[in-house]
């Protein structure tokens, strides 16, 4: 009893001393760096109290069987939330102008592409398998939707007039082709933006049976049909920028607002002005979630992942749960190369470069294992939200170099990642 109040006093302390502290940062700003310096200092650790103080709270409940005990939490699920609530807490004192409207619109906003194909990713990672053609996938499925709205023209003339070259087999001639080809419009959207996603689909689907036909570890495979996939982007565009159905801007660039309708005003209406993109990606994660936590196919995944030569004894298809997992990630891949898309306005060959190592970061940042059967939605969230916030608080913070903040980056993700490893060895 005596380690549980212990416990939580210290996690209480540290918390209101950490917002006490933030608050008097921000109420009177100092131009002294070392000033500054200290109070950062001061909260994070203050804020470092608060953590420990709330796992000796929690061990303390579960060693006397309360509620604590019924939870399953461990180091390493903990691991990306304590990251996540570091990075806030530092960029809210370090960055001008963090803790704002702005900011959640922007981790909303640029968080939504990766959070879309992370999903896929996700279900490749558990069931022990990877995925590297995720970027170009999203290239190609943009780039063929671009060359369809711009061309329809030209294909409703091949297909609807001259029966896809069967018009001239049959009656020995061709319908002229028409001197101004108009862009798709209508119903026929529909088609220009499910056709793209329906192919993704069919390659990742040929990347699944070639993995389990072959025996070739994915990577390998995958690896080869991110080159495809770039080939076919380059053949088809020839490097041209092509235009984007109207609707794609609007889920790429606009947003939902809650605030007029519920009559708010200021900070409260610019915080519930929810972009269309980051709906659609908490639509795929909850699917997600409820796939891989309550369907016969997402326990067979984790089984896949976990030990596929007993989850194979037991009877599972494990060759189909790769194969489904693979198409999934290229729908998604798809899915998240539209949106992407869509918020450039344009598509060309220089979109989507970066696209794989983004997601692939935030899967793994978020606790999901690179071995499989491990991992989860929720988990994939967390690790989009600390990615994103990384950048956009990198971003926020005037006094860095623009030409260090790639290498901040890569440094806070790298430590990030070996502190959920140091966790992970503890369970």
């Amino acid at each position: 009893m005596r380690r549980t109040v212990v416990g939580l006093s210290i996690a209480l302390a540290g918390v209101l001393l950490t917002i006490a502290l933030g608050w008097l940062h921000l109420r009177y700003p100092t131009a002294r760096a070392w000033l500054a310096a200290c109070r950062v200092g001061l909260a994070l650790l203050l804020w470092t109290a608060a953590w420990a103080g709330a796992m000796v709270f929690v061990k303390a409940e579960r060693a006397r069987g309360a509620w604590a005990g019924r939870l399953r939490w461990e180091a390493r699920d903990l691991a990306s939330v304590v990251t996540l609530s570091y990075l806030l807490v530092f960029f809210a004192l370090a960055a001008p102008g963090f803790v704002g409207a702005s900011t959640f619109q922007l981790v909303l906003s640029q968080g939504a592409v990766q959070a879309i194909v992370a999903v896929g990713l996700t279900f490749v990672l558990i069931c022990g398998e990877i995925d590297l053609a995720v970027g170009m996938l999203a290239l190609w499925s943009a780039c063929l939707c671009g060359w369809l709205f711009e061309k329809w023209g030209l294909v409703s003339w091949w297909l609807c007039d001259n029966w896809g070259g069967l018009h001239s087999v049959f009656l020995g001639a061709w319908t002229p082709k028409p001197e101004v080809l108009e862009p798709a419009a209508g119903a026929m959207i529909v088609l220009v933006v499910a056709l793209p996603l329906l192919t993704a689909i069919v390659l990742g689907l040929t990347s699944g049976v070639l993995t389990v036909w072959s025996r070739l570890p994915s990577f390998i495979v995958t690896l080869a049909m991110m080159f495809i996939a770039e080939g076919m982007s380059q053949f088809l565009t020839k490097s041209e920028s092509l235009r984007l159905p109207e609707v794609l801007g609007r889920v790429g660039n606009d947003a939902l607002e809650l605030g007029p309708s519920l009559h708010l005003r200021g900070v409260w209406a610019d915080l519930l002005a929810l972009p269309y993109n980051a709906i659609l990606a908490a639509g795929l994660l909850l699917a997600g979630h409820l796939v891989l936590q309550h369907t016969r196919f997402g326990r067979y995944a984790y089984m896949t992942g976990g030990n596929r030569e007993a989850a194979r004894l037991a009877g599972v298809r494990t060759g189909a749960i790769v194969v489904a997992c693979l198409a999934i990630c290229a729908l998604t891949a798809g899915i998240g190369g539209l949106v992407n898309s869509g918020r450039l306005s344009r598509v060309d060959l220089s979109q989507n470069k970066d696209l794989l190592l983004s997601a692939v970061a935030c899967v793994v940042l978020g606790g999901t294992s690179l071995f499989g059967g491990e991992g989860g939605m929720g988990k994939t969230l967390i690790g989009v939200l600390t990615f994103n916030v990384l950048r956009v608080g990198l971003m926020k913070i005037t006094w860095i170099d623009d030409m260090a903040r790639q290498l901040l980056t890569g440094i806070v993700l790298m430590a990030a990642l070996v502190l959920n490893g140091l966790l992970g060895k503890r369970r």
